[in-house]
């Protein structure tokens, strides 16, 4: 498994070991499936071409179907929806929501779905991209940016940690996430039938509420 290990609580660092709702779930499929999972943290935006060229054999990282991503991997059955929010400084009246993001400097996680919509959205000038979620966050804590645009519960986590800052109730953009995989593999059918079998059997639920307490 591919993963960005900076994005609690999907993926992230607990010592030495990376733990987290996709760790877990991709631990409970392999189980199913009469596999041993071995994880490898990399760049986000390294993930899908780990993929494809056979380095990994599937990427979870809170990874959001796209159709530019379909062209280049295939994707398993969803398994979350995740939402992409907007962080601003605690004091910050004047931003209130996606439209006066306009003019703004926003700081985003480097190739994902938050830097590609944002930078669709706003343009490339206004754009501050960062290796990781938290430098972002400290970007906008420190007063380099004006708003961060990251998913949901990252962000949670990102705001609980940091003084000053808070999440605004107006969302950026609603997504699904799912596993992707190399193009025609053989695995997306088994770990289809595996997630089927999570869901219904509630274990999927359990690594959910551990995770992000009965939030679903």
């Amino acid at each position: 498994m591919a993963t960005n290990a900076e994005f609690p609580p999907y993926e992230f660092y607990e010592g030495e070991e990376i733990v987290g709702i996709d760790a877990e779930f991709a631990a409970a499929i392999a189980e199913k499936l009469g596999m041993e999972l071995k994880i490898e943290d990399m760049a986000f935006d390294s993930i899908i071409p780990a993929v494809q060229s056979g380095k990994a054999d599937f990427g979870a990282a809170g990874m959001t179907v796209t159709e530019d991503r379909m062209k280049e991997v295939d994707f398993s059955d969803t398994y979350y929806t995740g939402r992409q929010v907007i962080i601003v400084a605690e004091d910050n009246t004047e931003i209130t929501g996606p439209d006066e993001l306009v003019g703004k400097k926003i700081g985003v996680q480097q190739g994902t779905t938050g830097d590609i919509y944002a930078t669709d959205d706003y343009g490339d000038e206004n754009i501050e991209r960062y290796n990781k979620g938290f430098e972002a966050v400290q970007a906008l804590k420190q007063g380099k940016i004006d708003a961060v645009i990251i998913d949901d519960q990252p962000a949670q986590t990102f705001v609980k940690e940091t003084e000053g800052l808070k999440i605004l109730e107006t969302e950026y953009v609603e997504e699904e996430y799912a596993l992707c995989f190399k193009k025609d593999s053989e695995l997306v059918e088994k770990v289809n039938d595996a997630i089927a079998e999570l869901k219904e059997d509630g274990t999927f639920d359990k690594i959910i509420d551990k995770y992000i307490g009965g939030e679903k």
